[in-house]
């Protein structure tokens, strides 16, 4: 996020507000695939729907043994598939695999970070794909794409920066409603600090698997000590924790996160869903 988009994001929040401000309600579906119910629309955020053993682990990842999904899905399908609107943070299988593109109606919207990925989604039949922006709308609802880096800046620097690619977040924000950021497949970037401190959500969504590479120092996603830094930053919002137990490389579990933030404080504050689960804010 560019310092005068910073700044135009502040003022944006401001005149949103968040006094009174109505329930935004989740379902954590598997992975980093949740509903979002905001405003009246609900969104379905990058959709993994492949049965469990679907396709083999990632290559070069830890667990590669491991077959993807690890998990079923928590729920019907067809419940899964009740949406308005699609929002694919990047495409990576693990967020957009091809159970999702077979099963999608093919008239759906679908929101896509950039040109190349939109480009990708048209190929696969879709035909209402658009591209986010800073301040894209929806059914009244304002959509920021926001930065992230999937992995640390020595991945970045070598080829497997490349395989790794760009990635994305949202956030969303109406009047009279919770502003709210889902991060997306990120390391802690001064994107994510910035969006943070530019829209003050008062609810944030972080990927906290702590998604490895084989042989290779870091993570590829955020893990416990990001949740706690993003709850120290914005100290009045409720912050989630997902993208934990489905893949093959997430190494990090739900109750060491849960241990963790009631360890450091934190764990009013912070939730960490099993897969299916409802709940709002």
């Amino acid at each position: 996020m560019h310092v005068r988009n910073a700044a135009i994001a502040t003022a944006l929040a401001a005149t949103v507000g968040t006094a009174a401000a109505q329930t935004v309600n989740f379902q954590q579906i598997r992975n980093a695939t949740i509903k979002v119910e905001y405003a009246g629309t609900t969104f379905l955020v990058d959709p993994m729907l492949a049965p469990r053993g679907a396709w083999p682990g990632f290559e070069g990842t830890v667990n590669s043994h491991l077959r993807n999904p690890l998990v079923d899905l928590p729920v019907p399908l067809a419940d899964v598939l009740k949406a308005d609107a699609v929002i694919v943070t990047h495409t990576h299988l693990d967020h957009w695999d091809d159970a999702a593109r077979q099963a999608l109606p093919k008239t759906m919207p679908v929101f896509a970070q950039n040109d190349e990925d939109a480009a990708g989604i048209r190929k696969d039949g879709f035909t209402d794909v658009r591209v986010l922006g800073e301040d894209t709308m929806f059914n009244g609802i304002r959509l920021a794409k926001t930065g992230g880096r999937h992995g640390t800046d020595a991945m970045m620097a070598t080829a497997l920066g490349k395989r790794l690619g760009t990635v994305s977040g949202i956030v969303f924000r109406r009047a009279g409603f919770k502003t709210t950021y889902i991060a997306g497949d990120t390391t802690w970037t001064a994107d994510v600090e910035q969006a943070i401190t530019a829209y003050r959500p008062d609810i944030i969504v972080l990927n906290t698997g702590y998604a490895r590479i084989q042989g290779v120092e870091g993570s590829i996603i955020m893990g416990k000590e990001d949740l706690v830094r993003a709850a120290r930053l914005a100290p009045a919002a409720r912050v989630v924790g997902i993208h934990m137990e489905a893949v093959n490389h997430a190494t990090q579990t739900r109750r060491e996160l849960r241990d963790f933030a009631a360890g450091n404080g934190i764990g009013a504050r912070v939730l960490v869903p099993e897969d299916g689960e409802k709940f709002g804010y």
